[in-house]
């Protein structure tokens, strides 16, 4: 019995090494592989609050191509030659729900250009008692991106600035056709300005 008891403990601390070796040699879950995600709450209803969601010209930019708020249209946004985009709208679930698809995409800082390209904008919008939660996930934007801080900066700046004072107020800080946030976040990331 006392010669298994040495030859027990060699193997424990064996297979303890193993698991911390294999564990080491494992990729970390982290947030890494998560999509941005933004979210706050109104004194709005649903109704409301979707219909605002769907004016990307009130929130998102004044400078926009084609509809925004119909089924299966697809519209244009651009700010200069900074950031071109084809948007789709491929899911409407009435007050509840919009999904818009990128179906084409363009960033100038970026060495791959077309960074965005298949990912989805969601809107999940439910009812808090008297309010309305908005929470905003851009699917597949996520920090291997090469675009993610300038993206994350300006995303949170759009939901929860812009989109959310245009359904709290009824008015919106989209960017106008020259200036506004675009501007402001080309000079803070010293972005080529073209």
């Amino acid at each position: 019995m006392k010669t298994l008891i040495p030859i027990i403990l060699i193997m424990l601390l064996s297979c303890n090494i193993n698991t911390k070796t294999a564990n080491q040699n494992s990729k970390p879950k982290t947030m890494e592989n998560k999509n941005y995600t933004s979210s706050f709450v109104v004194d709005e209803d649903n109704t409301i609050t979707f219909n605002a969601i769907k004016n990307f010209r009130g929130w998102w930019s004044e400078d926009i191509e084609g509809l925004t708020d119909q089924l299966g249209e697809t519209f244009f946004y651009h700010y200069k030659d900074v950031h071109l985009c084809k948007l789709k709208l491929v899911e409407e679930i009435s007050n509840k729900k919009l999904v818009y698809l990128v179906t084409d995409n363009e960033f100038n800082f970026t060495k791959d250009k077309t960074e965005w390209i298949n990912t989805k904008l969601i809107f999940d919008i439910s009812s808090l008692g008297d309010q309305t939660k908005v929470t905003f996930t851009h699917e597949g934007l996520t920090p291997q991106y090469e675009c993610f801080e300038v993206c994350n900066d300006a995303w949170t700046s759009y939901i929860q600035g812009s989109l959310k004072n245009l359904i709290a107020t009824g008015t919106g800080k989209p960017n106008g056709k020259v200036g506004g946030l675009n501007a402001e976040l080309v000079k803070k990331w010293g972005l080529p300005n073209k």
